[in-house]
């Protein structure tokens, strides 16, 4: 089993900066795609930004040029920096892990217990 555990959330004003942290348990993380989701009240989750175990990233239009998504192997955690802050960003951040590698036999799909990230205007 694998545990996900998000921080970094918080309250910021529009304009603001934070780094949301994901810690993986577990020895897969190095094998897994990692994604950053949210979803605010009365929205679907969507994906906010996703990087491969070789590290290509992609992002979400609404995010590209202000969040980074990055990975350390060594400390099995993904992080989302997060600059230029708006209103609309207000949502609960969720991190994923998904298996990287084509093997199909390899099957998960782990979600953290997400962490609230509120931007104030």
């Amino acid at each position: 089993q694998v545990q996900l555990v998000e921080s970094g959330g918080g309250l910021v004003q529009a304009g603001g900066s934070l780094r949301l942290s994901c810690a993986a348990s577990g020895s897969i993380f190095g094998i897994s795609a990692m994604a950053w989701y949210r979803q605010a009240p009365g929205n679907q989750r969507e994906l906010v930004a996703g990087i491969t175990s070789g590290g290509i990233t992609n992002y979400a239009d609404s995010v590209k040029g202000r969040f980074t998504i990055s990975r350390d192997n060594a400390k099995n955690t993904v992080y989302l920096q997060m600059n230029s802050l708006k209103p609309e960003d207000t949502a609960v951040y969720y991190c994923n892990a998904k298996p990287g590698i084509p093997v199909p036999a390899l099957k998960y799909d782990y979600w953290g217990q997400g962490t609230q990230v509120t931007v104030s205007s």
